[in-house]
């Protein structure tokens, strides 16, 4: 699908606040309500805006210990991959996963109240699955940059 202008400043202001009015968006980019309405709906169609979500803020939910958590299988192999997979999607801290090339196969991003609960996490949880060759982690010491925004 081709973006036209209208079509990135729309993008742009609804990745700022999806909770504005069509009515609000109009006026900003200059068209009609009912424009802005089904320009919406041809991007949610075309699979170009995914979804609509909540951001949390992790301190208020008391999860506030952000790590980076690399992961080496034994092997890498499709089915060492695949379990692999299955199984980390069910853990509940893990935010995000990522297969990656380099020295390791997998990067996690990891929420959990303190140390302490990154400790059990990875004692009684992530080390319990299969395969897992090594970890490295790296803590968060300070949020500089954070953004959900894709620059169209």
């Amino acid at each position: 699908m081709e973006l036209d202008l209208i079509d990135k400043q729309l993008l742009g202001l609804l990745q700022e606040d999806a909770k504005r009015t069509n009515k609000e968006l109009a006026n900003k980019i200059d068209l009609s309500v009912t424009a802005v309405y089904e320009r919406i709906k041809r991007l949610e169609r075309s699979g170009v805006i995914d979804r609509y979500v909540a951001l949390v803020n992790t301190k208020k939910v008391s999860k506030p210990f952000m790590v980076f958590c690399q992961i080496k299988l034994v092997q890498h192999t499709k089915s060492f991959l695949t379990k692999f997979e299955s199984e980390v999607v069910q853990l509940d801290e893990v935010s995000e996963c990522f297969h990656t090339t380099g020295d390791y196969d997998y990067l996690l991003k990891v929420f959990v109240e303190d140390m302490e609960a990154y400790r059990e996490f990875m004692v009684n949880k992530l080390t319990t699955i299969s395969h897992i060759g090594s970890t490295h982690s790296t803590f968060m010491i300070d949020e500089v940059k954070k953004t959900t925004a894709i620059q169209i």
